[in-house]
């Protein structure tokens, strides 16, 4: 079955940590309301979804998808680029024990897992202000005994990889204009991916969220989520734009892996 690893919101989000937009006010009640409805979206979809609670003194906690990187063969612990966001691993460890061999980055590698966007066997990382080289060198060398590729891209302007550019499937991207080197964007050429690109002013819909046959698409992105649904994607809609003051998308908001119960 499919379990999706979530964290209530804390109540120190507005202290979260910002590094491309600027500080607004963030209604708490209203990001947990969106947040529950995200962790009902997976359980309509037939996901168990495990909502942790230890981690609420880090204003991030909610953003799990950071802390980890779970493959069908093992779990990397990341090694977060903000400092403030390391203790949050410890915890998430212990929840992906039962489940993963679990392996651990540590400095001076960097890795936050909202760079990593797995399609098939290839990993595309994100070199960004919160993952290294030396953290995609080590992501490489765990990986590589199960078969994975890493590839690596350089996204522009934004916190990750997945803020820019995740996956329709394993041969199509979605992605924001403009928000990769020319250079990632000819490795993806090389890689023979199909690039879709979103909507002006609807740049939250390059992160898209993967469930199974579904992808999940940020509410008030109307022309992008036309252009998916004409391509013949099943879609579901939810609205999760309160955290995204918290530069948080959908994809952050949970660990998604494959478990025999």
């Amino acid at each position: 079955m499919l379990r999706a690893l979530t964290h209530v919101i804390s109540p120190r989000l507005s202290d979260c940590e910002l590094t491309f937009i600027k500080r607004e006010p963030i209604d708490w009640q209203l990001a947990e309301s969106q947040h529950q409805a995200y962790c009902q979206m997976l359980r309509r979809l037939g996901l168990r979804v495990d909502r942790l609670t230890q981690n609420s003194q880090y204003p991030d906690a909610c953003f799990v998808e950071d802390t980890a990187v779970v493959l069908d063969e093992i779990a990397i612990l990341c090694c977060p680029g903000a400092p403030s966001r390391r203790p949050e691993t410890a915890l998430i460890a212990q929840a992906l024990a039962p489940w993963r061999q679990v392996k651990t980055l540590r400095l001076p590698a960097t890795l936050d897992g909202g760079d990593v966007l797995l399609v098939g066997k290839t990993l595309l990382v994100g070199e960004s202000t919160r993952t290294n080289q030396l953290g995609i060198q080590a992501l490489a060398e765990l990986t590589a005994p199960f078969g994975y590729r890493v590839v690596m891209l350089k996204p522009q302007g934004s916190l990750h990889l997945k803020s820019v550019c995740t996956a329709l499937d394993d041969q199509t991207l979605i992605v924001i204009p403009g928000c990769l080197e020319q250079g990632s964007l000819e490795k993806l050429n090389q890689e023979k991916f199909k690039l879709i690109e979103t909507a002006l002013n609807e740049d939250a819909a390059a992160n898209v969220l993967r469930v199974g046959e579904m992808l999940c698409v940020q509410a008030g992105c109307p022309e992008t989520l036309a252009q998916i649904q004409k391509l013949g994607y099943r879609t579901e809609v939810i609205d999760t734009r309160e955290l995204a003051k918290a530069e948080g998308a959908l994809t952050c908001l949970s660990l998604i892996f494959r478990t025999p119960d």
